[in-house]
């Protein structure tokens, strides 16, 4: 009995495994139906003009006022080949001489052609991100075919068509992957694309001020980092420009549109996160556009202003104004003084910061004492600090007394009263540097001295006590490339200790061997739960461990 039923089960079983199979071929036959009867429509179009219905009969098929999330991807591609072969037959041209009938069929075939573009549009909307792809596709193709064979129709096609293309790509759902085709197969490849691309993101940014495609707005953009230099040809074009277009040509132009794009997104109501990512592309990818970058000051200051992780993103762009448009900003270093708090050696933008603050205070023109406050704010904030700011700091501090040799009595200062030194050595004297003080020029650092790096000498981490000893060594060496010194971690620095490569230890350390049966007796605690009053009853229950 059990191998019957076992049999049966085999015979079930195979009966159900050939459902799929059967139903796989059903499908198989109705695509292949599907695509003859399209050929045949197809073909009945390129034959006579009386089979032109079969226009309408390929769109109704296509299906999208339904649902065009699943589109007959085939008839999109047939119905492309059909409106381009007539666009270069020149049906869709228009003569003021032609019979009023030519007249009604170059209508009636435009309106068609404009209902296959809005179906292509809500596939790039709606679909599956293959369908979209294609929609994008055959929807550039029909932009190219429609400026190459209908003569003054370049200028409505870019700003209609090509702006409804922009959109969808934009607003599409799960649209990641037809942006990245957008952008890489178009606006990077073909300069004409990329130059109204430029002028339809702009209009959408300023129109519909949405954070919802920010993002997407931001990338397209950021991607076009190719920024012509003067003298570039242009030659790389998706449609054959028209002779008298001559901003497609033009450098000037093509500045023009990005950097009204950029101000676009920029006036925004943009989030502190969106700013941030404004401000990491700022100097290599938006500024380059900018034929007027002093138009960036109202941003670049307002984050600056902002503080913390903004002010120092801020950094860079705002300095290259300064330094390259002669752009005024008379509380410069007062703010980028203001910057050197607690939170900056723990900020992951602290490489960053640092790489910009070597840059800043370079110019041996400052003031010495504007470079000793900044010497001194970082020295007291390194007592806080974790180690791998530290070795930062040191090396930094070096390299800024050789090039300010006129702060290093910060460092070592004689005093010549014989009386004044004996009181200082035996009572002290307070530090004349006063952390309150806003302005970098009037803190009193310049008085003060680097106690804090001496204090750093005795740091429970090797690493830091060895290079905060270099400011009481002789400086021998020219400068500290401050690179080797950036990009280290507290993790690092403990993986370098623990490794494989440990370092022998040069004397055993003490531990106890010793297991103490108690440390606190009953003749510690009071009756009431208290502690007995007096050290030497404190002693006395530390040390009894019998």
């Amino acid at each position: 009995m059990p191998a019957l039923v076992e049999s049966s089960k085999k015979r079930k079983s195979s009966k159900n495994a050939g459902a799929p199979s059967k139903r796989r071929a059903v499908a198989e036959d109705d695509f292949t139906e599907t695509l003859s009867t399209i050929e045949k429509l197809e073909n009945e179009i390129a034959e006579s003009r009386k089979h032109y219905n079969n226009i309408a009969t390929l769109i109704s098929m296509l299906d999208v006022e339904k649902s065009a999330k699943k589109p007959e991807l085939a008839v999109a591609v047939s119905l492309c080949r059909v409106f381009s072969r007539l666009m270069a037959a020149g049906n869709f041209a228009e003569s003021s001489r032609a019979a009023e009938n030519e007249k009604i069929v170059t209508a009636w075939l435009k309106e068609r052609c404009l209902e296959y573009q809005r179906a292509l549009l809500a596939i790039m909307r709606e679909a599956d991100t293959t369908s979209q792809i294609t929609a994008l596709t055959l929807s550039m193709r029909i932009i190219k075919e429609r400026i190459t064979h209908i003569p003054g129709a370049e200028n409505a096609v870019w700003s209609t068509n090509f702006k409804h293309i922009v959109e969808a790509v934009v607003e599409a759902q799960d649209g990641q992957d037809l942006q990245t085709e957008f952008i890489e197969k178009f606006v990077k490849e073909f300069e004409d694309v990329r130059y109204h691309t430029f002028g339809e993101i702009a209009e959408y940014a300023a129109i519909r001020r949405s954070s919802d495609v920010f993002d997407t707005l931001v990338s397209i953009l950021s991607a076009c980092d190719d920024v012509p230099s003067e003298g570039h040809e242009f030659e790389d074009f998706f449609a054959t420009p028209g002779g008298k277009n001559k901003r497609l040509t033009s450098v000037g132009s093509h500045k023009k549109r990005a950097q009204e794009a950029w101000l676009a997104i920029l006036r925004n109501n943009i989030s502190p996160a969106q700013r941030k990512s404004l401000l990491r592309i700022m100097v290599h990818h938006i500024e380059p556009w900018f034929s007027r970058p002093e138009l960036l000051m109202d941003f670049l200051t307002d984050s600056y202003n902002v503080g913390g992780a903004t002010s120092l993103l801020a950094l860079s762009g705002l300095f290259y104004l300064i330094q390259e448009k002669n752009l005024d900003y008379p509380q410069f270093y007062h703010k980028l003084y203001s910057l050197l708090d607690a939170d900056l050696l723990h900020s992951k933008h602290r490489s960053r910061f640092f790489r910009l603050l070597n840059t800043f205070l370079a110019s041996t023109h400052l003031p010495a004492a504007l470079i000793a406050s900044f010497v001194k704010r970082l020295a007291r904030l390194a007592l806080n600090a974790p180690p791998s700011a530290i070795v930062v700091i040191v090396p930094f501090m070096y390299n800024i007394f050789k090039n300010h040799p006129t702060c290093t009595f910060m460092m070592h200062r004689e005093i010549r009263d014989k009386d004044l030194a004996a009181d200082i050595e035996a009572a002290g004297m307070d530090d004349p540097f006063d952390p309150t003080e806003k302005d970098p020029t009037r803190t009193g650092a310049i008085e003060s001295s680097l106690w804090e790096i001496e204090t750093l000498q005795s740091h429970y981490h090797p690493n830091v006590a060895a290079i905060a000893r270099i400011i009481s060594e002789q400086f021998t060496k020219q400068q500290y490339n401050l690179e080797d010194f950036l990009d280290h971690t507290y993790q690092g620095m403990v993986e370098a200790e623990l490794g494989s490569g440990e370092k022998p230890m040069r004397k055993v350390p003490v531990v106890e061997y010793q297991i103490p049966k108690r440390i606190f007796t009953d003749r510690l605690l009071a009756e009431d739960g208290g502690v007995d009053s007096g050290p030497a009853a404190f002693m006395r229950g530390l040390w009894d461990f019998s």
